[in-house]
């Protein structure tokens, strides 16, 4: 039937698999460069819509050439001291720095929305106080975090520590709820203490949902790093797409927006894997 496609039990051979997975990013590519040849031929100065070539040779200079405030390279440097002394490699890795920092700060928001669920009188003192904390927009808290911290790398990292452990602390906390009791009767039953539950049974069963959670909070966690870099830093990806955004360097800005994509997508594929790896019994979203 022509409209076998729609039901539910509708199998998708291999090729209308590959096809439909690749139509919409082949059908935004191409309307892309239509769109880009149409202005240029209009308009041979347009900036707002590179060409590849343009966008190739703006990614070339950022992965090969330092940036603008830095010293030149000498002109025999090794391809490999032209690539660590870009300015695509100084802001990729003072980003991945504040990111690497932030995502450590958040494993401890587990711990404690573990201990929230699973001890009453903790989860009696804490969850009230974070309810409310979660409903707070963190990039409000920005001028106070800058006034409080500075403009240096602490209060980056407390913008997104503020503004995801919350959601992180409260995923705990209703995954512990989440775990049958019987489960921790049979426990205490078996000769486990209260420290043998918390973290024999309950948190190795909450562990790769939580994994999980953050995994799906990778975009918010970098949404507030850029937040901070774009208003207050001297490097780092949203620092750099900030200051060409003045010059109209969309031949730069795209390539980095692509690269941010790419790392974020590289880090949901670790994250994937690490808990395919770890918890082979679980089946995530």
């Amino acid at each position: 039937m022509a409209t076998a496609f729609l039901q539910i039990h509708s199998k998708p051979s291999r090729i209308s698999t590959l096809t439909l997975s690749y139509f919409l990013f082949a059908a935004g590519i191409a309307a892309y460069f239509y769109t880009a040849a149409q202005r240029h031929r209009d308009n041979p100065e347009e900036r707002v819509t590179p060409t590849l070539q343009q966008m190739a040779q703006g990614f070339y200079d950022a992965a090969l050439k330092p940036a603008e405030e830095d010293a030149d390279l000498a002109d025999n440097a090794t391809l490999s001291q032209r690539i660590f002394g870009s300015m695509l490699w100084k802001d990729t890795k003072a980003t991945s720095r504040r990111f690497a920092l932030s995502m450590l700060l958040l494993l401890p928001a587990v711990i404690l929305g573990m201990h929230m669920g699973l001890f009453p009188y903790i989860g009696v003192f804490f969850l009230r106080f974070v309810l409310f904390f979660d409903k707070i927009v963190a990039l409000s808290l920005l001028p106070i975090l800058f006034i409080a911290f500075g403009i240096d790398e602490l209060s980056k990292i407390m913008l997104i520590v503020i503004g995801v452990t919350p959601t992180i602390i409260l995923d705990a906390f209703n995954l512990t709820k989440g775990v049958p009791p019987e489960q921790v009767v049979k426990a205490f039953t078996l000769g486990a203490n209260d420290f043998d539950v918390a973290y024999r049974v309950v948190l190795k069963q909450i562990w790769p949902r939580v994994l999980n959670s953050i995994r799906l909070n990778l975009k918010a966690v970098m949404l507030f790093l850029f937040a901070g870099e774009m208003i207050a830093s001297t490097d780092g990806l949203a620092y750099r797409i900030a200051l060409l955004r003045r010059h109209m360097g969309m031949d730069v800005i795209i390539p980095y927006v692509l690269w941010v994509a790419l790392l974020l997508f590289l880090v949901d594929l670790a994250m994937r894997a690490v808990n395919r790896w770890l918890h082979p019994w679980f089946r995530e979203a």
